[in-house]
């Protein structure tokens, strides 16, 4: 069943050996969803494992959000693909759709992405897992680079590796050299059952606002992706301005300005 091209695997192992992703001795818990992403996800650190001198194992986790009744119906698909590629699959109900409610007005993806990430450090300090993979791409890097400047006008994404010092479990991001659409057409020539998202907010969050503002501005800036993945590198960053200064720091300076000569306070 393994036989990732060698183009994407390439790039997996690129990230893996750059952030320094897996080392012996690991067990890492992948988080999988079913749907695309995660269940590419699997499939590549499985072919990792079998291809590269590294001995670490794997285990998958599942979380029921309870966002439908049939959960149990649908999950069985994941449970047998990860079954034929030889990995334990666990599953886990959390009541994320309870949690969202009981937070009335606050934003519900942030709601149930932490209450996802503590049920699966907590499930990787109970199954002995001192990583976590998850499964975001290319994509979601940039578009998190991108939301970040228009919503807060910070120049941030998040990290291919951290480490979290309160569980002390390292989370990894084999996949972020890989790009949506390679994903996609992987996972529909493989003939994977990708389950379709639950989540009531699907297809309505900010970064599928982003996601389809980036293929409009692409229409005028055909390059438009790729400079913003250069513009995460450090390396990117031009002449910028100073920080701020605060009142404090520029009292020397006012009191200058106003009385003449280099006034102190």
């Amino acid at each position: 069943m393994i036989n990732l091209p060698q183009i994407i695997f390439s790039k997996v192992i690129r990230a893996v050996v750059e952030f320094k992703l897996i080392n012996d001795g690991d067990k890492i818990l992948i988080g999988v969803s079913g749907g695309k992403d995660s269940l590419f996800l699997t499939y590549a650190l499985e072919t990792v494992r079998r291809r590269m001198k590294k001995n670490f194992s794997l285990i998958a986790l599942t979380i029921d959000p309870k966002f439908t009744d049939d959960f149990n119906e649908k999950i069985s698909a994941v449970k047998n693909f990860c079954n034929e590629l030889g990995i334990e699959h666990v599953t886990c109900a959390v009541d994320i759709a309870k949690l969202i409610r009981e937070q009335n007005n606050k934003n519900p993806c942030y709601t149930c992405a932490y209450f996802r990430r503590a049920v699966v450090n907590r499930f990787a300090n109970e199954l002995g897992a001192n990583k976590v993979a998850y499964a975001h791409h290319l994509d979601d890097a940039v578009e998190t680079f991108f939301m970040s400047l228009l919503s807060s006008g910070q120049l941030t994404t998040f990290q291919p590796k951290t480490f979290l010092d309160r569980t002390n479990v390292t989370v990894i991001r084999p996949l972020i050299y890989v790009r949506e659409s390679e994903i996609k057409n992987f996972v529909a020539k493989n003939n994977f059952d990708v389950l379709k998202s639950p989540c009531p907010f699907d297809g309505a969050t900010n970064r599928q606002q982003i996601k389809n503002l980036i293929v409009e501005l692409e229409k005028t800036f055909p390059d438009l992706f790729s400079h913003l993945a250069s513009a995460m590198r450090k390396d990117s960053i031009g002449e910028l301005w100073d920080a701020p200064k605060t009142r404090e720091q520029m009292r020397e300076n006012y009191f200058a300005l106003k009385f003449g000569g280099n006034h102190h306070v």
